[in-house]
C-alpha cells in the first residue's frame, strides 16, 4: 500500500502538508492541496484504510466476490439469498461487505484492486470458475480468503459448500426409483465445480443402475433458464423419459420447452433441478428439485472468514451442509 511518504514525494511536499490535506485542513494553498490529491489519485493510497489499519489492525470491512455478470445476479434467485445472508451475518459482527462483480474483462482489474487497496480483512469468493485467477492471487496473497463452493485441487483452501455429487446421485435415484431409465440431464457450466460434480453425480446414479452414460443426453444449460429451454429443444428429438437440470431456472427453461413441444411433466417426461429456488413450488407442475441451504452458505462463510481473519495458526477451515430431496409433482 502507498505512504504518506510517497505521496509526499510525488507531489513535491512535506508528510506534514499531505496529512493536513487528508484532514481536510483549510490552511493549505489550494494549488498545493490539488497537487497532493493529483497524487492521491495516482498512487491509489487509501487514508482512511491506513487509519483504521494503524488503530487497530482491522478495517471491519470483507469483500464479496461474484465472477459474473450483474444480469445472472440479479436474475437467478440463488444470488439475492446469499447475497442477503451474507449482509445479515455481517451486520450482527459489525462488518461492513463490499460487493464485487468481477466480469472476465475486467477480471485483471478487480484483482489489482482487491489485493493492494488494504482496505479488506478478507474475502469471500462465489461461484468462481476453475483455474479462477482471482483465487490463484488470493493464495499467494496474504489476506484471508473462503470460498464458497470447494476448491477442485487445493486441499488448503477454506471452503462451505454441500456434496453436490451426493445430492445429485439422490435425485436421478429418485428418477431412476420411479421406472425412469432414458434420463437425460441438463447440465451447469463445465468451467466450475459446482457444475462438474452435479454432472459427477448424474453420471454415478446411472452406473450404480447399471446404466451406461450417453455423451448425446448431456447438453450444457450454462445454469440459465435460456440455456435450459435450449438444450431441452436439443433433447426433445432423444428417447427419454425425464431429465436432470442440474438448476431450477434450467428446470424451468425445460419444462416450458417439454410443454411447447404439446407433451406433459411428468407424463411424458419427468423434470427435475437443483437449488430449491422460491419459484419451484409454483411452477407448473410443481418441481422436484434438491434444497441446498444458501441461507446457510452465506451465514457461516461470513462466520469462517472471522475465524480466519482472527486466528494467526494459519490452518484451513471447511464445510459441507447438508442438502434435501424435495418430491413434487414434476416426477
Amino acid at each position: 500500500m502507498p505512504t504518506l511518504e510517497e505521496v509526499a514525494e510525488l507531489a513535491g511536499v512535506s508528510r506534514s502538508t499531505v496529512s493536513r490535506v487528508v484532514n481536510n485542513n483549510s490552511s493549505v494553498r489550494l494549488e498545493t492541496r490539488e497537487r497532493v490529491m493529483d497524487a492521491i489519485s495516482e498512487l491509489n493510497f487509501s487514508p482512511n484504510a491506513a487509519a483504521r489499519r494503524l488503530a487497530g489492525g482491522r478495517t471491519g470491512i470483507i469483500g464479496l466476490v461474484i465472477p459474473m455478470g450483474v444480469y445472472r445476479l440479479f436474475t437467478e434467485p440463488y444470488f439475492p439469498i446469499l447475497i442477503q445472508a451474507i449482509s445479515h451475518a455481517c451486520n450482527k459482527h459489525e462488518i461492513s461487505v463490499m460487493l464485487w462483480l468481477a466480469e472476465p474483462e475486467f477480471e485483471h482489474l478487480t484483482i489489482n484492486q482487491i489485493l493492494t487497496n488494504d482496505l479488506l480483512d478478507g474475502v469471500i469468493v462465489s461461484s468462481m470458475r476453475i483455474g479462477d485467477p482471482l483465487v490463484e492471487a488470493l493464495l499467494a496473497s496474504h489476506i484471508p480468503f473462503i470460498l464458497i463452493g470447494r476448491h477442485l485441487t487445493d486441499l488448503s483452501v477454506s471452503y462451505v459448500d454441500i456434496d453436490n455429487i451426493m445430492a445429485s446421485r439422490r435425485i436421478v435415484s429418485h428418477l431412476l426409483g420411479t421406472g425412469r431409465r432414458k434420463i437425460a440431464t441438463i447440465t451447469g457450466k463445465q468451467d466450475m465445480v459446482v457444475g462438474q460434480d452435479r454432472l459427477k453425480g448424474y453420471r454415478q446414479a446411472l452406473s450404480t443402475a447399471g446404466i451406461a452414460a450417453d455423451p448425446t443426453l448431456e447438453i450444457e444449460g450454462f445454469f440459465t433458464q435460456d440455456g435450459g429451454y435450449q438444450a431441452m429443444r436439443n433433447l426433445l428429438g432423444k428417447d427419454i423419459d425425464a431429465v436432470f437440470a442440474a438448476s431450477d431456472p434450467m428446470a424451468v427453461g425445460a419444462i416450458k420447452a417439454i410443454q411447447e413441444a404439446g407433451r406433459k411433466v411428468p407424463d411424458d417426461i419427468a423434470v427435475v433441478g437443483f437449488d430449491d429456488a422460491p419459484f419451484a413450488v409454483d411452477t407448473t407442475p410443481p418441481l422436484t428439485t434438491v434444497r441446498q441451504p444458501t441461507d446457510k452458505l452465506g451465514s457461516y462463510a461470513v462466520e469462517m472468514l472471522n475465524e480466519l481473519i482472527e486466528s494467526s495458526d494459519g490452518s484451513s477451515r471447511r464445510m459441507i451442509l447438508p442438502a434435501e430431496l424435495v418430491i413434487r409433482a414434476s416426477s
